[in-house]
């Protein structure tokens, strides 16, 4: 537990995610199943930025829009604790976390280091039918660009790389990743308004689809590399845009 509470981050207007209407009332779930849900719920809501950093979360609030007691919420706020996105300072209440920028490199390194093995073996195995999957996919992406729908554009590229997994024979590999990646998605998402990133990340895709396409192996892993070394590269430019959105501490 730290012993000083955060001062609340400001919210941006230009971030790509839609913001949960206050108050709504939520389906009431099971007793057995209240804090899984509420776990799940939430989780997506933080990852996705439309709880941002620096944001009280209040345990009265989410019961209420469940019908349960604490007791469920309690239990996925601990665990959601756990995972790095809510800190809870005594006294003071739980906010959503801060990205902690230290962190950044690592998992994205973990990410590219998997994810060039994918991209590989895909290129070796890919058939007909699975390119064609793949190109459906990356069509999502063009139609979520032209529309200006960040978060649509965001989802058609998660199941891109998780298409490319089960290509490859290994979608654990996928559910792997997407457990190191928490805090690399919502400084990814924050990357989506910058001029060109999009257009950039579409034009990437399309080179990891060509060389799988081709059944060309190594071309396939070196345009998969490239295109998570460009998230690496943007987390300074990132940075200096959402500066209360970033833990700078090392």
């Amino acid at each position: 537990m730290k012993a000083a509470m955060p001062a609340r981050a400001k919210k941006r207007t230009e971030i790509p995610v839609r913001k949960v209407a206050a108050g709504s009332r939520r389906g009431r779930p099971r007793a057995a199943t209240a804090a899984s849900k509420i776990y799940s719920d939430l989780r997506i809501e933080l990852v996705s930025l439309q709880r941002p950093p620096g944001e009280v979360i209040s345990e009265a609030e989410i019961a209420l829009s469940y019908g349960v007691s604490r007791t469920p919420v309690r239990e996925a706020i601990l665990k959601l604790s756990d995972e790095g996105l809510l800190e809870i300072y005594p006294q003071s209440g739980i906010f959503v976390s801060r990205i902690p920028i230290a962190a950044l490199p690592e998992a994205i390194l973990i990410r590219k280091a998997l994810e060039e093995t994918t991209a590989r073996l895909a290129a070796e195995r890919a058939t007909s039918s699975q390119i064609l999957t793949l190109c459906s996919v990356l069509e999502r992406q063009r139609e979520a660009s032209a529309a200006r729908d960040s978060t649509a554009f965001h989802q058609a590229d998660e199941m891109f790389h998780a298409a490319i997994a089960d290509v490859a024979g290994y979608p654990g590999i996928w559910k792997f990743i997407q457990q190191v990646k928490v805090h690399v998605d919502r400084y990814r998402l924050l990357t989506l308004p910058q001029h060109g990133r999009i257009v950039k990340v579409i034009g990437e895709h399309e080179a990891v689809l060509t060389a799988i396409e081709a059944h060309d192996p190594e071309r396939a892993r070196q345009a998969m590399e490239s295109h998570l070394e460009s998230l690496l590269d943007n987390i300074s430019t990132t940075r200096q845009i959402y500066p209360e959105y970033f833990d700078q501490r090392h």
